[in-house]
């Protein structure tokens, strides 16, 4: 009766066995009852695999400088070949300045399916706004779990201990120089294991 009927809830199940003389209890029509397995929801992870293509992260990351000032670094990265789309330093970064940033880092004609990124109140109205208008979906990882956006949280380790970890950055002007120059050399040099050992930039093998 459950299953031929699976709209049905138990106080209906028991009205219809005492229309053919059979009272049961609460527990045993409860008994009876077939479980419904609900489909599977896809992990993190293979969201991320499933839709590599279609994903563009982006992130901060914080630079000392000589002189005890904290320089904000934001990065735009593309899932696929692991590109840097854009990047930009600033010392005061808001929800405006971050907006016009993705708007400069992917044209409308180019903009990916979805947007990864943290919580934080620097996403604010202006910068939901502009993703919404690109037609981007924006998925936000949970607090705390750096490992939901492991591409980017990846690159950034890369250039502390690649490059930034060797200076000692002087201002904003510098720092771009450098990121310029770090960016560069990621792209066409640097190889991912993930690329089959190739870089962003498809680096042709030389024979020896």
């Amino acid at each position: 009766m459950w299953r031929s009927n699976p709209t049905w809830g138990k106080p209906r199940i028991q009205a219809e066995l005492r229309k053919i003389g059979i009272e049961v209890s609460d527990s045993t029509v409860w008994r009876y009852r077939p479980t419904r397995g609900s489909p599977p929801s896809q992990s993190w992870r293979a969201f991320l695999d499933n839709h590599v293509r279609d994903i563009v992260a982006i992130d901060f990351f914080v630079v000392p400088t000589a002189t005890f000032r904290v320089l904000y670094v934001f990065l735009v990265m593309s899932h696929d070949r692991r590109r840097i789309l854009h990047f930009n330093v600033t010392a005061s970064p808001s929800a405006r300045w971050t907006a016009q940033q993705v708007r400069e880092a992917i044209p409308y004609d180019t903009a990916p399916r979805y947007l990864l990124r943290h919580r934080d109140h620097i996403f604010g109205t202006d910068f939901v706004r502009r993703v919404e208008s690109m037609g981007i979906e924006e998925v936000v990882r949970a607090p705390g779990s750096p490992w939901q956006n492991p591409y980017c949280e990846r690159l950034i380790g890369s250039i502390r201990r690649e490059c930034l970890d060797h200076i000692t950055v002087l201002n904003e002007w510098h720092l771009m120089r450098v990121l310029r120059g770090h960016v560069s050399y990621y792209h066409s040099s640097r190889t991912h294991r993930s690329l089959d050992d190739d870089c962003p930039d498809p680096r042709p093998v030389v024979a020896a």
